[in-house]
């Protein structure tokens, strides 16, 4: 049984690192231009601040964060911040190998949903590479909408990455109808 909880201790964000870094190394694992962009984009060192600040930058209420737990073990994580008024962006989102196909990835989504829609965001944005196509499913199956760059893409990134937009509201997705 999974329990999605929001990060609130030491702990917890503890927890949220070490997923952060191991999709950090899944990521390297994939295609060189992957690869690549891991590296100089997120370098080692840049990532070790970037992790430094998680609670600051993903807590309300500019952002926000969850973590799944499977018999009381991390499985999985995701999170997000504010880029412009009203506008949050997802990043992160990770499950561990062992615990893929177990709805994880879409009670994560689902749940950073909730959490922006309860802060007051209008839109949801995100992005992920090409290579991770079952991730792009999920995104648009829960009503994510394929949209142009909403930031600036790094040279050695053009061309490698989907973006994606959801407008929020009372009720933009409906589990009944995704079938």
């Amino acid at each position: 049984m999974l329990s999605i909880i929001e990060p609130k201790t030491p702990d917890h964000f503890d927890a949220v690192r070490r997923l952060c870094w191991d999709y950090r190394d899944f990521l390297l694992t994939l295609d060189p231009k992957s690869q690549s962009i891991v590296q100089t984009v997120y370098p080692r060192e840049k990532y070790v601040r970037l992790m430094d600040v998680i609670e600051v930058e993903h807590s309300p209420p500019k952002g926000g964060a969850c973590l799944v737990l499977k018999e009381g073990q991390p499985i999985g994580c995701g999170m997000f911040h504010t880029i412009a008024p009203s506008v949050a962006e997802i990043k992160r989102v990770f499950v561990t190998e062992n615990a893929r196909g177990t709805g994880a990835g879409y009670a994560i989504v689902q749940s950073l949903i909730e959490q922006c829609r309860r802060q007051g965001f209008e839109y949801v944005r995100m992005d992920t590479g090409k290579p991770l196509e079952t991730a792009a499913r999920l995104y648009l199956s829960m009503g994510f909408h394929l949209r142009d760059a909403y930031a600036e893409v790094p040279e050695i990134a053009e061309g490698h990455l989907l973006f994606f937009e959801m407008q929020l509201g009372p009720n933009t997705f409906d589990p009944e109808e995704s079938g």
